[in-house]
């Protein structure tokens, strides 16, 4: 019986592991983007899944889908889901700079 108890307690404890660390974390991302999905307006400069960078010409919130110019004249329609942020140039910087394990500014040796 104490074994089934002790079983029964570990089998809790991993499950809410697994929820606290897994499912809660993908929820919390998921409503973000749900919220920013919402939020897009024309005008607003954004990043899809692929990584490239446009700015938002019109929404069709009842389709799900937005209109994104990602050169002069050339404009495509996205899923409103394939969005991944709104474009930060700063932000993207400053993780460029923490991936490479810096905080301070790029430099390049041009002396050699």
């Amino acid at each position: 019986m104490a074994e089934i108890l002790f079983l029964t307690v570990l089998m809790l404890l991993g499950m809410g592991a697994y929820w606290a660390m897994i499912l809660f974390p993908r929820q919390r991302d998921f409503q973000k983007r749900q919220k920013m999905a919402r939020s897009l307006s024309a005008g607003d400069e954004v990043i899809t899944f692929g990584g490239i960078i446009g700015r938002v010409q019109a929404v069709d919130a009842e389709q799900g889908i937005a209109h994104v110019e990602i050169a002069r004249g050339v404009t495509v329609r996205l899923v409103t889901a394939a969005i991944v942020q709104e474009y930060n140039p700063e932000e993207i910087a400053e993780n460029a700079r923490k991936g490479l394990g810096t905080s301070e500014n790029i430099q390049t040796d041009t002396t050699a």
